[in-house]
């Protein structure tokens, strides 16, 4: 397999996660994502991934899986253990909502993608576009530590072991980090991030800071 991926990508580090967690080494390719030149928007790149985004995996048998989410399920299917969606319905679905709130709701407003819109379409400064990702982290945020605070049940984000709900948590609780945030604001995210950045798979493939 072949993962292409950026180290300052937050959904290429829960990828990286993912297959620490699951003891699995893949072929790697660096592939830009910073700038107008970013090699996610050449058309060599598109023509493996024609969303130019990271991460992306590439199996054995030449098939191309985009979208963390949906790579991470497959790793879970290929090395079912340790398992990272929990057994019980409820809790997979629980899991999943979480994982979904940080990907749909916050990530997907705060890429180089959207920052290089707001440039060209309103002129957005480096200011503007910092206020931009901090209004969405801190909304997107809130909502989560709603939902830690109504179903959280155990050490993790859902249960006793690391799941999805904690692979998306751990980057974006980083990235609010860097934006300025006291991850004290959110008690439950806060105790979750704690506990998981004392685990290698975690602290080992957290997203890279921006150069």
């Amino acid at each position: 397999m072949k993962l292409y991926l950026n180290e300052v990508s937050s959904a290429a580090s829960r990828v990286r996660i993912a297959l620490a967690l699951k003891g699995l080494s893949v072929e790697t390719q660096q592939i830009g994502i910073l700038g107008l030149e970013a090699e996610s928007r050449k058309s060599d790149y598109r023509r493996i991934n024609p969303l130019g985004l990271v991460p992306a995996l590439e199996t054995d048998d030449g098939l191309l899986i985009t979208q963390s989410l949906a790579i991470i399920e497959y790793l879970d299917e290929l090395r079912p253990d340790p398992a990272l969606l929990p057994t019980a319905p409820v809790e997979r679905a629980l899991a999943r909502s979480i994982a979904l709130s940080i990907a749909s709701e916050i990530h997907a407003l705060l890429t180089p993608r959207v920052a290089l819109h707001l440039t060209d379409a309103f002129n957005a400064d480096s200011q503007s576009t910092t206020a931009w990702n901090r209004h969405w982290v801190g909304v997107g945020l809130d909502a989560v530590e709603r939902l830690l605070h109504q179903n959280r049940r155990s050490v993790f984000a859902i249960n006793s072991i690391p799941t999805v709900a904690d692979i998306f948590l751990y980057p974006q609780a980083i990235g609010a980090k860097r934006l300025g945030f006291d991850l004290g604001r959110w008690p439950n995210i806060s105790d979750v991030f704690s506990r998981l950045e004392t685990l290698p798979a975690f602290a080992e493939n957290a997203p890279a800071p921006r150069k």
